[in-house]
């Protein structure tokens, strides 16, 4: 295991499963949206969507494999306009590829996030404050906050486990391994894993097709079927959200029952493609963000334009927010990871569920 202050190489790759375009009728296909200035025609959602587009909230916001870009970026965006970057090379000395996973901004302005090789801490001013390099054969993209002074990563690789380090003396403070279906994959294994205010593990196993949680020793406390989950949320009221590449978010009760779901169909409803559905939030007043990556499911980049990255969903499932933003000055690039900074709460201390 490898700890140093200096960042490391970097890279990314694609995500394992894709999911297709979902056809739209004729009155789908639409003009341009005026946030759109691109030759290519928005055929993936209606020309005019619902909220304030860049305006509707400030958020933090990291995508994956954005190929058309020598860079990768994360933005913080305020009032509408960008207002902070942070970038990496789309390709490391060794010629692998970025691929930024979680980001989380704490309360002290720094923020957490995975970048596949390994983690780290960046300050507002871009200064590196920690680092950690993944061993070869091995990937990070799960690197959550537990207050100011520890960060857990879940390592992908032959033996998977989650590594809680104190950040403030680079320290391994425990390891705990976490089983996988298909240990000879490391990129097939976890995208999301969250640590939980009960001080379980809940993981997304990817591969697996199921979430799990676990207890402090590893034994299975409770699991649930779902096909190829991304994320895995632990609801206040005790149910379980959880986002798919197969295109939905599904919320379960303890019992394993489905009692919320939103999934490509409500979304054609809208006349908007779902995608493959990566970080997802469940804000204080019931509405879910959902981060619609379109990378492999529309084929020519030039068509992303004409495709939505964000969308916020009340219960009911009426669209309040749809967000599409591809073109200078805030040319955000896939989604992947979202974080809403008006809502209330610290994020270190898993206030906010994403």
């Amino acid at each position: 295991m490898r700890l140093n202050r200096a960042l490391g190489h970097a890279c990314c790759a694609r995500v394992v499963r894709a999911v297709g375009g979902i056809a739209l009728s004729a009155s789908a296909v639409v003009a341009q949206s005026p946030q759109d200035t691109s030759a290519s025609p928005a055929r993936y959602a209606p020309a005019t969507l619902p909220g304030k587009g860049l305006a509707q909230h400030p958020f933090l916001y990291a995508g994956e494999w954005d190929y058309r870009k020598p860079a990768q970026t994360m933005f913080i965006v305020r009032n509408g306009k960008v207002q902070w970057t942070y970038s990496i090379p789309i390709r490391a000395a060794d010629s692998t590829l970025q691929e930024w996973g979680d980001a989380t901004l704490r309360s002290d302005g720094n923020i957490v996030f995975s970048r596949k090789t390994g983690a780290g801490i960046v300050s507002p001013d871009k200064r590196l404050l920690w680092n950690y390099d993944a061993p070869k054969g091995t990937e990070v993209h799960v690197a959550q906050p537990i207050g100011l002074d520890r960060v857990m990563i879940v390592q992908n690789g032959p033996e998977p486990k989650a590594i809680f380090f104190d950040v403030t003396t680079n320290t391994v403070l425990r390891e705990q391994k976490i089983p996988v279906a298909n240990p000879a994959k490391p990129h097939n294994q976890f995208r999301a894993v969250r640590y939980t205010k009960a001080g379980t593990i809940l993981a997304a196993h990817m591969d697996w097709n199921k979430v799990a949680e676990y207890d402090s020793a590893g034994k299975v406390i409770w699991q649930v079927a779902v096909l190829s989950p991304w994320t895995a949320l632990r609801l206040p009221n005790g149910n379980t959200l959880v986002s798919s590449n197969n295109g939905f978010v599904k919320e379960f009760s303890p019992a394993g029952e489905v009692v919320w779901q939103y999934d490509k169909a409500d979304a054609a409803k809208a006349g908007i493609a779902l995608y493959n559905v990566q970080g997802i939030n469940r804000l204080a007043n019931g509405n879910t963000i959902v981060s619609n990556w379109v990378a492999n499911g529309i084929k020519d980049p030039k068509e992303w334009h004409g495709s939505v990255q964000i969308l916020e969903v009340t219960p009911k499932k009426a669209i309040v927010w749809a967000l599409r933003s591809w073109d200078e000055p805030a040319n955000l690039g896939p989604a992947t990871t979202l974080q809403l900074l008006d809502e209330a709460g610290i994020p270190e201390r898993g206030d906010l569920i994403r």
